[in-house]
């Protein structure tokens, strides 16, 4: 039996980066706990692909095209919501692309790249988002924040990580100013979920898993669909007191000290 807390039937639930990872395991959640979903991607043949899934579960979606770096084609896809749905219950903030480069050659253009891509897109769709449901008085706003924008990542990963850090603090500073209204705004803090970008980066470097294992005390890497269970809490009623929240989604990487070991770690000899 599924407690009702977790029900999301009625209710309307946008999406970014939906057509793959992190944003279609969100997606087809939600989907699972009875919301429609908008579906946004650049990627739209990837989204229509998770719609098709989320229909063959009896809800509706909606493929949009969007690059959330564009506030023009944002602004658009809200207007495509509210000809399709009418409302919007719950946010997901999950696209948005990054940028690597060492510290001593990255350029203005690449930081104003990366904050546009991971900032700036991401409150225009918040804001658009927190004016619909404060006029119906009650929603769920989530950005996914990296653990880089909580501690340094290194490896060339600056413009990363300070635009994350901006999302973690845009995150806190929504809630505060949102939370009377009605509007609750949260964050999962994410490390390691696999990807098929990560996964080619760590075929290249034979050193990268073991790397990322020797942080994560639970032993392995997280799968794009663990994402369900934190992303369904917040959204839902059943957390209906939590605002203003980082969550860690991380295997224990944030609690582990620099200096500390776990049992299994590679390279661990000691006791």
């Amino acid at each position: 039996m599924t407690h009702p807390l977790f029900d999301l039937t009625g209710r309307v639930a946008l999406v970014s980066g939906a057509a793959s990872g992190m944003g279609r395991a969100m997606s087809i959640g939600f989907a699972e706990c009875g919301a429609d979903l908008v579906l946004a991607d650049i990627n739209l043949p990837g989204a229509q692909e998770t719609a098709a899934v989320i229909e063959k579960l009896g809800r509706r979606a909606l493929p949009v095209h969007c690059d959330v770096s564009n506030p023009t084609q944002i602004r658009a896809m809200y207007q495509q919501l509210d000809q399709e749905f009418g409302r919007i219950d719950v946010l997901g903030n999950v696209a948005g692309e990054g940028v690597r480069a060492d510290p001593l050659e990255l350029t203005e253009e690449e930081i104003q790249r990366a904050m546009q891509n991971l900032v700036v897109g991401r409150y225009i769709c918040t804001q658009e988002a927190a004016k619909r449901m404060m006029a119906q008085g009650k929603g769920s706003i989530m950005n996914i924040v990296s653990i880089g924008g909580v501690n340094a990542l290194g490896r060339s990963h600056i413009a990363y990580g300070m635009a994350m850090a901006a999302v973690g603090h845009m995150t806190r500073e929504l809630s505060t100013e949102w939370a009377s209204r009605g509007v609750r705004v949260n964050a999962i803090v994410c490390a390691q979920i696999t990807n098929k970008g990560l996964e080619e980066r760590m075929a290249a470097d034979p050193n990268l898993r073991d790397a990322y294992l020797r942080g994560l005390p639970i032993g392995r890497l997280g799968r794009p669909d663990e994402i369900k269970g934190v992303a369904i809490f917040l959204a839902s009623d059943a957390s209906s007191f939590t605002t203003g929240a980082l969550i860690p989604l991380d295997g224990g990487n944030l609690a582990k000290n620099a200096g500390g070991s776990h049992p299994g770690m590679p390279g661990e000899t000691t006791g």
